[in-house]
């Protein structure tokens, strides 16, 4: 069971209680002392540690983090954004690990030669570097870098170590950047969300089925979005940290900027095998700490879960799935169709219910969510001595780190799990963003993972390919697998109670040596003399011209879904391993929602060009130009005065990673803004900011009825910006010949923002 309550809430007497239940009572009205009682809350007062600038109520935040962590699809870009804006050593701890292109699985030499520069780079500049297959990002920096009251910020969604007692935020590279350059990080005041978690999960019960109810119950509705959830209540002590850390690093997928938890003896534990007893503190609510509402959870009563396609939200509980499949599999089919654009077959999920049961075709155990030390143990001795079947049906683990790996092989549970048939793959976040056991076309997949978003499995629709994956837990996964891809809730496996009073799990041990044979750590001792390794497929930023007095837009993409996702407007997989070549990965934007968005950009990109030749001598050929200002005034006066870039038009487009390139490709291109109802997430309107893309908000997204190449002429934007003005009237002409007008806001843009905004990227805000 899981309640929201939208109201204040207070701690009291080691509990929330609702504001409105306390003035009935008579008791003092907390809205006399909201500020004291907000910073009492165990987020607000990790935050208040790390302002760098005043603490002014209701204003933005400055902030400065403990520790940096990036792996090696985002970190030759924040380097090299860095370099280019001045960087000469790293001021803090800056992990750079190498878990998600592990594999030269294209491009040939592109993967290890980013790998070099990364090793060349920690050793310039004072970093840590993790080789690949030695741990997956969040897992070295849960067991290296995390504890009680840090912050630490990372270039990957799911930067959450709040099962720890650290608040961690996920973010696109440039705010990354901002750190290594001794800048703030930015932010209005957080909400902080109550999550009270009460009870004990039944055996048979995991952290994914835990933590796919809240999201369930708080994503559609946006309960959490952009707020700090924080994680107190009885029903923490009964979980292991495995558990937390399980729940926690999901917490991204209901939009929050961060988590955090009440921390206990469990924590110090865990921070004491590690190596790092004085990373511990205890941290609890104070009393009278004021919440901006609460999530009331009952671990109880909580069922193994399953999310259906395309959402981390599209949430059932297994034994609801169950009994009624096939209307459920057709529904969520007809949303996939929809969605896809005819891509998807009819049928090819609905054929997956046959016989009376659903057929599994792949179970995949990996990742930060997934390959955790219980997890693996659990699906062990949930197989137990069966095995997997001869079928079609396979299985395989990634454990999330070598240290974890260590311990699994001398349990005996890795050499358990091969013996019935499952693979065990190196510690490599690949089947999270589909680099990794891609299933074949229309296989149904069972995943303990972060995602299931479309294509993230690695499936290219445009060739006609797809697939579909489901998140559930590893728990779960094991009981389908024993039963030879039947899916199977781990509830109903025989002696469930047996398994889980195991000792197997039992005491984890630490071996550090895996790390310290192998990581290279730099902190502390730049070597400002070392050469940097560039390999052939590493470029530099192009250069980005500052923002002209008016701005000529011209609509390149339209796209009506409710939500647009990062994997959407830039695509993992395979595309990762050129991501440190802007242009390059540029020409992969939107590829698999808009296959047309790039040739109508470069269109566009090349007008603009043509603008900034002819202001350097050269003619209008073909009248390019005179037709691009057409019906917005002279174009020989705004020719001088008006650059012209693309726009992307999506309802509410972010959701997901927070990988820059999804902004910065646009960018690249020569996007200058995108127009949206709403922005998913705060990263990726950061992301668009951070590359000098407006980010326009429109009330009436539907009845503007924009389409590609219509033109949008807004003129003194860069005095509208300058003035802090947040309202900008606009001029369309659409293609059809028709003229309108309407008003867009920008929404709460800090002085600093404005100014990059103004210059036209971070970059070159920097080198001002």
């Amino acid at each position: 069971m899981i309640e929201l309550y939208g109201g204040k809430v207070i701690w009291k007497n080691g509990r929330p209680e609702r504001a409105e239940e306390q003035a009935q009572q008579g008791t003092e009205s907390p809205e006399n002392d909201i500020d004291s009682g907000r910073k009492k809350t165990i987020a607000r007062r990790i935050i208040s540690a790390h302002l760098t600038g005043p603490d002014e109520e209701g204003g933005k935040l400055s902030l400065k983090f403990d520790a940096l962590a990036s792996h090696d699809i985002t970190y030759v870009g924040i380097i090299q954004t860095a370099r280019a804006s001045g960087l000469k050593e790293f001021p803090v701890p800056y992990v750079l690990t190498n878990c998600h292109n592990s594999l030269c699985a294209v491009g040939g030499t592109i993967n290890e030669d980013d790998h070099r520069f990364g090793l060349s780079c920690a050793k310039k500049y004072g970093g840590i570097f993790v080789p690949p297959h030695v741990a997956v990002i969040h897992q070295y920096m849960r067991e290296m870098h995390a504890g009680c009251g840090k912050m630490i910020i990372g270039s990957d969604s799911h930067t959450r170590y709040g099962a720890i007692g650290t608040l961690a935020v996920g973010e696109g590279g440039p705010e990354l950047v901002k750190q290594l350059l001794g800048r703030p990080y930015e932010i209005n005041d957080p909400e902080v969300i109550c999550i009270y978690l009460n009870g004990t999960p039944a055996p048979g019960v995991g952290p994914q089925d835990v933590a796919l109810a809240i999201i369930g119950a708080t994503f559609k509705n946006g309960f959490v979005k952009n707020k700090v959830m924080e994680f107190t209540g009885p029903g923490v002590k009964s979980l292991s940290m495995d558990f937390r850390i399980g729940i926690d690093v999901m917490t991204t997928e209901t939009t929050c900027w961060s988590s955090v938890w009440q921390t206990d003896e469990k924590v110090r534990k865990y921070l004491e095998i590690h190596g790092r007893a004085d990373d511990y503190a205890e941290l609890v609510p104070g009393e009278g700490a004021l919440y901006d509402g609460l999530v009331y959870v009952d671990l109880s009563t909580v069922e193994p879960m399953i999310a259906l396609p395309f959402h981390p939200s599209n949430t059932y509980t297994i034994r609801r799935f169950l009994e009624d499949p096939q209307d459920i599999l057709r529904e969520t089919e007809k949303r996939a169709m929809e969605q896809a654009g005819g891509s998807i077959k009819e049928g090819s999920l609905t054929s997956k219910y046959y016989d009376g049961a659903m057929h599994v075709d792949q179970g995949v155990i990996a990742g930060c969510s997934g390959g955790t030390f219980e997890n693996i143990c659990r699906a062990a001795d949930i197989i137990g001595a069966g095995n997997i079947g001869p079928d079609a049906f396979s299985l395989s683990v990634y454990p999330a780190s070598e240290p974890v790996y260590l311990e699994l092989m001398k349990n005996g549970a890795l050499g358990e799990l091969t013996l019935a048939g499952a693979t065990v793959r190196s510690c490599f976040c690949g089947p999270c963003f589909g680099a990794g056991d891609v299933p074949s076309n229309n296989a149904f997949s069972v995943r303990h993972t972060t995602r299931n978003f479309p294509n993230r499995e690695g499936s290219k629709p445009g060739e006609g390919q797809n697939a579909w994956v489901a998140l559930m837990d590893a728990a779960s996964i094991a009981a389908t697998a024993l039963n030879h891809g039947i899916l199977t809730p781990a509830t109903s496996v025989s002696g469930i109670e047996d398994i889980y009073s195991s000792p197997r799990p039992g005491q984890y041990s630490f071996d550090g040596r895996v790390y310290q044979n192998r990581v290279y750590n730099g902190w502390g001792a730049p070597s400002p003399d070392e050469p940097l390794v560039f390999g052939p497929n590493i470029s530099d930023w192009p250069h980005m011209e500052a923002l002209t007095e008016n701005i000529l837009l011209e609509v390149a993409s339209v796209i009506k879904d409710p939500v647009t996702t990062t994997d959407e407007l830039i695509p993992s997989g395979e595309t990762s391993s050129y991501r440190s070549n802007p242009e390059r990965l540029s020409r992969f934007a939107l590829s698999r929602k808009d296959p047309g968005y790039v040739d109508r950009s470069l269109k566009v990109r090349e007008t603009e060009r043509a603008r900034l030749s002819y202001l350097s001598g050269g003619v209008d050929a073909n009248g390019a130009l005179e037709k691009a200002y057409e019906g917005f005034g002279d174009w020989l006066r705004l020719v001088r005065n008006t650059q012209i870039g693309s726009v992307v038009c999506a309802v509410k487009p972010g959701d997901g990673s927070a990988r820059e390139q999804a902004a910065s490709c646009q960018k690249v291109l020569g996007g200058f803004a995108n127009i949206a109802s709403a922005y998913a997430t705060k990263r990726y309107r950061s992301n668009l900011i951070n590359w000098g893309m407006l980010p326009l908000i429109t009330e009436s997204f539907e009845t503007l009825d924009l389409s590609c190449g219509d033109r949008i002429f807004i003129e003194g934007i860069r005095a509208l910006l300058e003035g802090r003005v947040n309202k900008i009237k606009a001029v369309i002409i659409h293609v059809n010949g028709e003229k309108s007008e309407t008003v867009f806001t920008v929404g709460d843009l800090s002085d600093s923002e404005r100014d990059i905004l103004l210059s036209g990227c971070l970059i070159n805000y920097y080198n001002r």
